[in-house]
């Protein structure tokens, strides 16, 4: 019988924030494959754990990966987990997962800790929807083109960057160039650490707070949604009236021609990308 993969969530920076459970698989499971098995080992050490580990990195995964699916076919149990937080989220494992599944082997996930959904939640925006992006481009121009690319989605959702300090001026800079200089963000530094800062300002109001103070640790940025400017808002209810009606239309037309009304809303949600119980709404009004 073949082994398990499980994705283990570690902390972020409190070792409080470590599950029960991810403790429990921690010293169950044959291997440990770790980001840095330095790292690693000062977590398990900590907790009493002697499980074996070995470093699984982005210099090391492609050669490491046959390695880890001959024990997995060997019915050896592993643990996938980053230096931080979750693994896969811009952390080395996605490869991993990927040729597990590929291979038909058992993933299971251990959830925990994860400094995207920390930094949402103690933003202050409204966390319903948002879009994770990682680490942005390192050079200029590119991350001009990235920042420029991503502009819409502010329109509708925050917008979540993992950024190192000694990158943190340029990226605000070029934020502030690309975004407008009142654009709203939070500056999240050292999560649930010691340390730990969260500075909800403007972009130009953090730039100029971090070049007073050189930035030191790990920095997870949240830019805020940019209010929708009046014609734009009266622009977007005018397109979503046109688009319900041109739902309402093709409906009928679907329903003249003999389709049920599961197909029919299926078929329109697709055309339309308008939610499916609105769509059932209006067939039901027909």
């Amino acid at each position: 019988m073949s082994g398990i993969l499980y994705v283990v969530s570690t902390p972020i920076g409190n070792l409080e924030d470590i599950t029960l459970r991810a403790l429990r698989l921690l010293r169950e499971v044959d291997l440990v494959a770790a980001e840095d098995t330095r790292h690693t080992r000062q977590l398990l050490n900590h907790f009493e754990i002697n499980t074996p580990t070995l470093a699984y990195h982005e210099h090391n995964k492609l050669t490491r990966l046959d390695y880890i699916l001959e024990k997995l076919a060997a019915g050896a149990n592993i643990a996938l987990v980053s230096d931080a937080g979750t693994p896969c989220l811009s952390d080395p494992g996605f490869e991993l997962v990927q040729a597990c599944l590929a291979q038909g082997f058992e993933v299971e996930a251990a959830p925990g800790a994860s400094a995207a959904l920390v930094a949402l939640v103690l933003s202050g925006f409204a966390p319903h929807q948002f879009t994770f992006v990682a680490f942005p481009p390192r050079k200029r121009n590119e991350l001009r083109t990235w920042l420029h690319d991503l502009k819409p989605e502010l329109a509708r959702r925050p917008l979540i960057v993992y950024e190192a300090p000694h990158r943190l001026l340029e990226t605000l800079e070029v934020a502030a160039e690309m975004l407008g200089p009142d654009q709203s963000i939070a500056v999240c530094r050292e999560l649930t650490k010691l340390h730990q800062e969260i500075r909800r300002e403007t972009i130009a109001a953090a730039l100029q707070h971090f070049q007073a103070t050189p930035p030191r640790g790990e920095f997870t940025l949240v830019f805020g949604p940019t209010p929708i400017q009046t014609n734009d808002l009266i622009s977007s209810r005018e397109q979503a009236l046109n688009l319900e009606q041109q739902a309402q239309a093709r409906l009928a037309s679907l329903k003249a021609a003999g389709q049920r009304a599961k197909a029919a809303v299926e078929q329109v949600a697709v055309e339309t990308g308008l939610n499916r119980r609105q769509l059932y709404q209006f067939w039901l009004k027909l």
